[in-house]
C-alpha cells in the first residue's frame, strides 16, 4: 500500500467519524456534513470557519458566493482548488451562518488537527478572524492586525492570515489599502510560499 493510498483511507475514515458525530448541537440542525476536499500531498491548508448553507446542501467547502471568489483568488496566481486542501475548524453549519463558538470550534478540533496530521502542510491559511482565533488559542482576534503576517505554529508548519472572502462581499473596494487589494497582496506571497514549500526551502515573506 502507498502512502498516498494509506492517508486517503485515513482521511476517509475521518470522514465517517465526522458524519457520526454528536459532539456538540451543531449536529443536530445539518443537513449535510462538510469534512473538506483538495490535495492531500498539497504544502497548504485553507481553514475559514464553518460551512453555510450552500455548503450545509452540498457537503463541499467554500462552494457559495465567498467559495466562488475564494476560487477567484486562487486562481488568480495560478493555483486551483485541486492544487490545495480546504476546509473549516467546524464542520457543520452554525445556524443563521453566524461565527461557531469557541466551545464548538474546541469539540470539532480532534477533525481538524487529524485532517492536519496527514497533509502535514508547510503553511496553514487561515480565512477570517474566528479560524485565526482558533490557531492562536485566542478568542479575540483583530484580523486587521495580524493578516499578511506568517506565524510559527508547530515545528515545520506556519500561519498566514487573510480576510475571508465573506469579508471581501461586503467590502468590494479595490482601491490601494482596501481589504481586497490586500488579500491581492496576501494571494500573491502564498504563492510565493506554495513555491517555496515544493522546493522544500524554507518558507519567507521577504
Amino acid at each position: 500500500m502507498t502512502d498516498y493510498i494509506k492517508r486517503k483511507e485515513i482521511m476517509l475514515a475521518i470522514t465517517r467519524k465526522i458524519e457520526e458525530c454528536t459532539s456538540c448541537p451543531l449536529s443536530m440542525e445539518r443537513t449535510n456534513v462538510v469534512p473538506g476536499e483538495g490535495s492531500l500531498e498539497s504544502p497548504i491548508v485553507f481553514v475559514g470557519e464553518g460551512p453555510g448553507a450552500e455548503e450545509d446542501a452540498s457537503g463541499r467547502p467554500f462552494v457559495g458566493r465567498a467559495g466562488q471568489l475564494l476560487t477567484k483568488i486562487l486562481e488568480s496566481v495560478n493555483l486551483s482548488r485541486e492544487d490545495v486542501y480546504i476546509t473549516n475548524v467546524v464542520k457543520c453549519r452554525p445556524p443563521k451562518n453566524r461565527a461557531p463558538t469557541y466551545e464548538e470550534m474546541k469539540a470539532c478540533s480532534p477533525f481538524l488537527l487529524s485532517q492536519l496530521a496527514i497533509i502535514k502542510p508547510k503553511l496553514i491559511v487561515t480565512l477570517g478572524a474566528t479560524a485565526l482565533s482558533f490557531f492562536l488559542e485566542n478568542e479575540k482576534v483583530a484580523i486587521t492586525r495580524y493578516r499578511g503576517q506568517l506565524y510559527d505554529w508547530y515545528p515545520g508548519t506556519k500561519i498566514f492570515a487573510m480576510f475571508h472572502p465573506s469579508y471581501l462581499l461586503r467590502n468590494p473596494s479595490k482601491a490601494p489599502g482596501s481589504p481586497k487589494y490586500l488579500t491581492w497582496e496576501d494571494i500573491k506571497k502564498v504563492r510565493k510560499m506554495y513555491d517555496q514549500a515544493l522546493k522544500e526551502e524554507e518558507l519567507s515573506l521577504e
